[in-house]
Protein backbone atom coordinates (compact mmCIF):
# COMPACT_ATOMS: atom_id res chain seq x y z
CA UNK A 1 0.00 0.00 0.00
CA UNK A 2 2.73 2.03 0.70
CA UNK A 3 4.61 1.83 -2.61
CA UNK A 4 1.42 2.28 -4.26
CA UNK A 5 1.16 5.74 -2.46
CA UNK A 6 4.84 6.71 -3.21
CA UNK A 7 5.44 8.69 -6.73
CA UNK A 8 8.28 8.49 -9.42
CA UNK A 9 10.27 11.52 -8.99
CA UNK A 10 9.53 13.92 -12.14
CA UNK A 11 12.30 13.53 -14.91
CA UNK A 12 13.95 17.03 -14.77
CA UNK A 13 12.86 19.05 -17.73
CA UNK A 14 15.98 19.63 -20.11
CA UNK A 15 16.04 23.23 -22.46
CA UNK A 16 15.54 21.96 -25.94
CA UNK A 17 18.12 23.81 -28.41
CA UNK A 18 15.59 25.71 -30.05
CA UNK A 19 14.38 26.97 -26.70
CA UNK A 20 17.91 27.87 -25.41
CA UNK A 21 18.22 29.54 -28.89
CA UNK A 22 15.01 31.52 -28.98
CA UNK A 23 15.58 32.98 -25.96
CA UNK A 24 17.92 35.91 -26.76
CA UNK A 25 15.20 36.45 -29.89
CA UNK A 26 12.42 36.36 -27.17
CA UNK A 27 14.61 39.12 -25.55
CA UNK A 28 14.71 41.23 -28.99
CA UNK A 29 11.08 40.81 -29.70
CA UNK A 30 10.38 41.63 -26.13
CA UNK A 31 12.49 44.99 -26.25
CA UNK A 32 11.05 45.40 -29.77
CA UNK A 33 7.47 45.58 -28.48
CA UNK A 34 8.08 47.27 -25.47
CA UNK A 35 9.62 50.50 -27.81
CA UNK A 36 6.25 49.68 -30.05
CA UNK A 37 4.06 50.40 -26.97
CA UNK A 38 5.85 53.81 -26.41
CA UNK A 39 4.99 55.67 -29.54
CA UNK A 40 7.27 58.86 -29.25
CA UNK A 41 9.94 56.53 -28.71
CA UNK A 42 9.54 53.97 -31.94
CA UNK A 43 9.18 57.53 -33.85
CA UNK A 44 12.31 58.30 -32.66
CA UNK A 45 14.20 55.27 -33.04
CA UNK A 46 12.51 55.29 -36.98
CA UNK A 47 13.94 58.36 -37.50
CA UNK A 48 17.36 57.22 -36.45
CA UNK A 49 17.29 53.87 -38.43
CA UNK A 50 16.22 56.28 -41.59
CA UNK A 51 19.29 58.63 -41.23
CA UNK A 52 22.01 56.13 -40.26
CA UNK A 53 20.89 53.51 -43.26
CA UNK A 54 20.52 56.59 -45.64
CA UNK A 55 24.20 57.22 -44.73
CA UNK A 56 25.49 54.23 -45.32
CA UNK A 57 23.39 53.38 -48.56
CA UNK A 58 24.20 56.97 -50.00
CA UNK A 59 25.74 56.05 -53.02
CA UNK A 60 22.78 53.87 -53.90
CA UNK A 61 20.30 55.84 -52.64
CA UNK A 62 20.86 59.72 -53.95
CA UNK A 63 19.57 60.27 -57.19
CA UNK A 64 22.92 62.07 -58.88
CA UNK A 65 26.13 62.54 -58.20
CA UNK A 66 26.08 65.29 -55.02
CA UNK A 67 29.03 67.48 -56.76
CA UNK A 68 27.84 67.59 -60.54
CA UNK A 69 27.10 70.99 -61.35
CA UNK A 70 24.48 72.18 -63.64
CA UNK A 71 24.39 76.37 -64.47
CA UNK A 72 21.49 75.84 -66.69
CA UNK A 73 19.16 74.46 -63.89
CA UNK A 74 20.48 76.63 -61.14
CA UNK A 75 18.46 77.38 -58.23
CA UNK A 76 15.36 74.85 -59.44
CA UNK A 77 12.53 75.25 -56.44
CA UNK A 78 11.31 72.14 -55.30
CA UNK A 79 9.25 69.72 -57.61
CA UNK A 80 5.87 70.88 -56.12
CA UNK A 81 6.49 74.43 -57.09
CA UNK A 82 6.00 76.16 -60.37
CA UNK A 83 9.58 75.63 -62.05
CA UNK A 84 10.14 72.17 -60.35
CA UNK A 85 11.07 69.11 -61.61
CA UNK A 86 10.86 65.64 -60.17
CA UNK A 87 14.26 64.87 -61.26
CA UNK A 88 15.36 66.83 -58.46
CA UNK A 89 12.48 66.72 -56.20
CA UNK A 90 14.25 68.70 -53.27
CA UNK A 91 15.35 71.51 -55.90
CA UNK A 92 19.33 73.00 -56.48
CA UNK A 93 20.80 75.41 -55.28
CA UNK A 94 23.52 78.32 -56.87
CA UNK A 95 25.38 75.82 -58.50
CA UNK A 96 23.29 73.44 -59.91
CA UNK A 97 24.26 70.72 -57.89
CA UNK A 98 20.91 68.19 -56.10
CA UNK A 99 20.01 69.33 -53.09
CA UNK A 100 18.47 65.94 -51.84
CA UNK A 101 21.85 64.32 -52.97
CA UNK A 102 23.85 66.54 -51.25
CA UNK A 103 21.65 66.54 -47.49
CA UNK A 104 22.10 62.33 -47.98
CA UNK A 105 25.80 62.68 -48.41
CA UNK A 106 26.07 65.30 -45.78
CA UNK A 107 24.38 62.67 -43.01
CA UNK A 108 27.68 61.07 -43.64
CA UNK A 109 30.05 63.45 -41.97
CA UNK A 110 27.22 64.43 -39.56
CA UNK A 111 26.97 61.24 -38.32
CA UNK A 112 30.40 60.07 -38.23
CA UNK A 113 31.45 62.78 -36.32
CA UNK A 114 28.55 62.27 -33.76
CA UNK A 115 29.54 58.43 -33.63
CA UNK A 116 33.17 59.13 -33.39
CA UNK A 117 33.42 61.87 -30.98
CA UNK A 118 30.57 59.93 -28.56
CA UNK A 119 32.52 56.66 -28.30
CA UNK A 120 36.06 58.35 -27.52
CA UNK A 121 34.66 60.65 -25.49
CA UNK A 122 32.45 58.41 -23.16
CA UNK A 123 35.31 55.47 -23.31
CA UNK A 124 37.40 58.24 -21.73
CA UNK A 125 35.24 59.97 -19.46
CA UNK A 126 33.77 56.74 -17.81
CA UNK A 127 37.32 55.32 -17.10
CA UNK A 128 38.46 58.15 -15.49
CA UNK A 129 35.03 59.06 -13.48
CA UNK A 130 34.73 55.15 -12.74
CA UNK A 131 38.91 55.40 -10.93
CA UNK A 132 38.22 59.22 -9.46
CA UNK A 133 34.73 57.65 -7.54
CA UNK A 134 36.48 54.60 -6.77
CA UNK A 135 39.88 55.54 -5.53
CA UNK A 136 38.91 59.11 -4.01
CA UNK A 137 41.66 61.51 -1.89
CA UNK A 138 44.19 62.81 -4.06
CA UNK A 139 43.16 60.90 -7.22
CA UNK A 140 39.94 62.22 -7.20
CA UNK A 141 40.57 65.83 -6.53
CA UNK A 142 43.30 66.06 -8.98
CA UNK A 143 40.51 64.31 -11.87
CA UNK A 144 37.93 66.32 -10.44
CA UNK A 145 39.84 69.99 -10.35
CA UNK A 146 40.89 69.14 -14.07
CA UNK A 147 37.29 68.51 -15.08
CA UNK A 148 35.98 71.50 -13.48
CA UNK A 149 38.97 73.40 -15.24
CA UNK A 150 38.75 72.43 -17.94
CA UNK A 151 34.78 72.94 -17.93
CA UNK A 152 34.75 76.39 -16.64
CA UNK A 153 35.28 77.39 -20.82
CA UNK A 154 33.01 77.18 -22.38
CA UNK A 155 33.06 74.37 -25.06
CA UNK A 156 32.20 75.90 -28.22
CA UNK A 157 34.33 78.69 -27.68
CA UNK A 158 37.20 77.07 -26.99
CA UNK A 159 36.68 74.71 -29.63
CA UNK A 160 36.54 77.49 -31.91
CA UNK A 161 39.60 78.94 -30.57
CA UNK A 162 41.77 75.70 -31.44
CA UNK A 163 40.17 75.06 -34.98
CA UNK A 164 41.21 79.22 -35.32
CA UNK A 165 44.88 78.29 -34.57
CA UNK A 166 45.44 74.75 -35.52
CA UNK A 167 42.81 74.90 -38.82
CA UNK A 168 39.46 73.78 -39.99
CA UNK A 169 39.17 69.73 -41.00
CA UNK A 170 36.97 66.74 -40.12
CA UNK A 171 39.35 65.21 -38.27
CA UNK A 172 40.13 68.03 -36.18
CA UNK A 173 36.54 68.87 -35.44
CA UNK A 174 36.42 65.47 -34.20
CA UNK A 175 39.55 66.05 -31.71
CA UNK A 176 38.16 69.02 -30.02
CA UNK A 177 34.25 67.81 -29.47
CA UNK A 178 36.43 64.95 -28.16
CA UNK A 179 38.47 67.26 -25.56
CA UNK A 180 35.29 69.11 -24.45
CA UNK A 181 33.06 66.26 -24.84
CA UNK A 182 34.85 63.45 -22.08
CA UNK A 183 33.94 65.66 -18.85
CA UNK A 184 30.30 65.03 -18.99
CA UNK A 185 31.19 61.26 -18.66
CA UNK A 186 33.35 61.54 -16.14
CA UNK A 187 30.71 63.50 -13.85
CA UNK A 188 28.34 61.48 -14.54
CA UNK A 189 30.42 57.92 -13.82
CA UNK A 190 32.19 59.51 -10.54
CA UNK A 191 28.43 60.48 -9.04
CA UNK A 192 27.05 56.88 -10.04
CA UNK A 193 30.53 55.47 -8.46
CA UNK A 194 29.88 56.96 -5.17
CA UNK A 195 26.61 55.67 -4.52
CA UNK A 196 27.38 52.66 -4.87
CA UNK A 197 30.58 52.05 -3.61
CA UNK A 198 29.59 51.41 -0.23
CA UNK A 199 26.88 48.72 -1.50
CA UNK A 200 26.96 44.91 -0.39
CA UNK A 201 28.16 43.60 -3.29
CA UNK A 202 31.06 45.80 -3.52
CA UNK A 203 31.90 45.33 -0.02
CA UNK A 204 31.66 41.46 -0.77
CA UNK A 205 33.91 41.68 -3.70
CA UNK A 206 36.52 43.19 -2.01
CA UNK A 207 36.52 40.98 1.45
CA UNK A 208 36.97 37.70 -0.79
CA UNK A 209 39.94 39.91 -2.28
CA UNK A 210 39.31 41.13 -5.26
CA UNK A 211 41.72 43.74 -6.89
CA UNK A 212 40.70 47.02 -7.05
CA UNK A 213 40.67 46.69 -11.13
CA UNK A 214 37.98 43.89 -10.99
CA UNK A 215 35.63 45.19 -8.51
CA UNK A 216 35.65 48.94 -10.51
CA UNK A 217 35.47 46.99 -13.94
CA UNK A 218 33.43 44.13 -13.19
CA UNK A 219 31.11 44.71 -10.54
CA UNK A 220 30.49 48.20 -10.58
CA UNK A 221 31.30 49.44 -13.93
CA UNK A 222 27.41 47.65 -15.12
CA UNK A 223 26.07 49.50 -12.42
CA UNK A 224 26.91 52.49 -15.10
CA UNK A 225 24.92 51.41 -18.25
CA UNK A 226 21.43 52.60 -18.34
CA UNK A 227 22.63 56.42 -17.16
CA UNK A 228 26.02 56.46 -19.25
CA UNK A 229 23.84 54.75 -22.11
CA UNK A 230 21.18 57.45 -22.03
CA UNK A 231 23.66 60.44 -21.90
CA UNK A 232 25.67 58.75 -25.06
CA UNK A 233 22.38 59.29 -27.25
CA UNK A 234 22.19 62.41 -25.64
CA UNK A 235 25.33 63.44 -26.24
CA UNK A 236 25.10 62.56 -30.08
CA UNK A 237 22.49 65.05 -30.57
CA UNK A 238 25.23 68.01 -29.26
CA UNK A 239 27.44 66.65 -31.05
CA UNK A 240 25.63 66.43 -34.44
CA UNK A 241 24.49 70.01 -33.47
CA UNK A 242 27.99 71.31 -32.28
CA UNK A 243 29.56 70.30 -35.95
CA UNK A 244 26.78 72.21 -37.60
CA UNK A 245 27.45 74.85 -35.81
CA UNK A 246 31.19 74.58 -36.82
CA UNK A 247 30.88 74.27 -40.04
CA UNK A 248 28.07 76.85 -40.63
CA UNK A 249 30.53 79.34 -39.36
CA UNK A 250 33.65 78.59 -40.98
CA UNK A 251 35.83 76.04 -39.22
CA UNK A 252 34.30 72.48 -39.28
CA UNK A 253 33.82 70.58 -42.94
CA UNK A 254 35.29 72.46 -45.74
CA UNK A 255 34.39 71.92 -49.24
CA UNK A 256 33.90 69.93 -51.25
CA UNK A 257 33.29 68.24 -48.36
CA UNK A 258 29.37 67.86 -47.40
CA UNK A 259 27.73 68.54 -44.33
CA UNK A 260 24.13 69.90 -43.19
CA UNK A 261 26.14 72.81 -41.45
CA UNK A 262 27.86 73.49 -44.39
CA UNK A 263 24.97 73.41 -46.67
CA UNK A 264 23.29 76.33 -44.35
CA UNK A 265 26.02 78.39 -44.37
CA UNK A 266 26.18 78.54 -48.22
CA UNK A 267 22.85 79.06 -48.59
CA UNK A 268 22.32 81.60 -46.46
CA UNK A 269 22.79 84.35 -48.96
CA UNK A 270 19.63 82.97 -51.04
CA UNK A 271 17.44 82.91 -47.78
CA UNK A 272 15.18 85.27 -48.55
CA UNK A 273 14.67 84.37 -52.64
CA UNK A 274 15.27 80.37 -52.47
CA UNK A 275 14.36 79.39 -49.17
CA UNK A 276 14.96 75.41 -49.86
CA UNK A 277 18.78 75.89 -49.85
CA UNK A 278 18.64 76.25 -46.27
CA UNK A 279 15.05 74.80 -44.90
CA UNK A 280 15.66 71.36 -45.86
CA UNK A 281 19.39 70.85 -44.29
CA UNK A 282 17.72 72.48 -41.11
CA UNK A 283 15.34 70.78 -40.91
CA UNK A 284 17.13 67.18 -41.60
CA UNK A 285 19.12 68.46 -38.11
CA UNK A 286 15.71 69.17 -36.35
CA UNK A 287 14.54 65.67 -37.35
CA UNK A 288 18.11 63.73 -35.87
CA UNK A 289 18.03 66.16 -33.03
CA UNK A 290 14.00 65.30 -32.39
CA UNK A 291 14.19 61.64 -32.98
CA UNK A 292 17.93 60.88 -31.26
CA UNK A 293 16.04 62.85 -28.30
CA UNK A 294 12.85 60.71 -28.31
CA UNK A 295 14.78 57.63 -28.69
CA UNK A 296 16.60 58.27 -25.07
CA UNK A 297 13.52 59.40 -23.50
CA UNK A 298 12.42 55.58 -23.57
CA UNK A 299 16.18 54.09 -23.18
CA UNK A 300 16.17 56.05 -20.06
CA UNK A 301 13.12 53.71 -18.63
CA UNK A 302 13.82 50.78 -20.34
CA UNK A 303 17.77 50.64 -19.05
CA UNK A 304 16.50 51.48 -15.79
CA UNK A 305 14.43 49.00 -13.52
CA UNK A 306 13.63 51.59 -11.02
CA UNK A 307 12.11 53.76 -13.69
CA UNK A 308 10.23 50.74 -15.43
CA UNK A 309 8.58 49.41 -11.92
CA UNK A 310 7.10 52.89 -11.66
CA UNK A 311 5.97 53.03 -15.48
CA UNK A 312 4.21 49.61 -14.36
CA UNK A 313 3.07 50.99 -11.10
CA UNK A 314 1.27 53.79 -13.03
CA UNK A 315 -0.47 52.00 -15.50
CA UNK A 316 -1.33 49.26 -12.80
CA UNK A 317 -3.06 52.48 -10.83
CA UNK A 318 -5.12 53.62 -14.44
CA UNK A 319 -6.18 50.02 -15.09
CA UNK A 320 -9.76 50.10 -14.17
CA UNK A 321 -10.67 47.53 -12.14
CA UNK A 322 -14.24 45.05 -12.06
CA UNK A 323 -15.58 47.32 -15.28
CA UNK A 324 -15.57 50.38 -12.84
Amino acid sequence: MANTLMKKPAAPTVATGSDAESSPVRKVLHGIGELWHDKAGFFGIVIVIVFVLTALLAPLVAPHNPSTQSLDIRLMPPFWEHGGSFSHPLGTDQLGRDMLSRIIYGSRISLLVGVGVVFVSMTVGVFFGVISGYIGGRVDGFIMRVVDTQGAFPGLLLAMLILAAVGPSVKTVMIVLMLDGWLVYARVARGTVLSVREAAYVEAAEIVGCRSGRVMFRHILPNLTSPILTLSVLEFARIVLAEAVLSFLGLGVQPPQMSWGLEIAEGQDYVYSNWWLVTFPGVAIALTVLGVNLFASWLRVAADPQEREKRFAASVRLTPVGGL
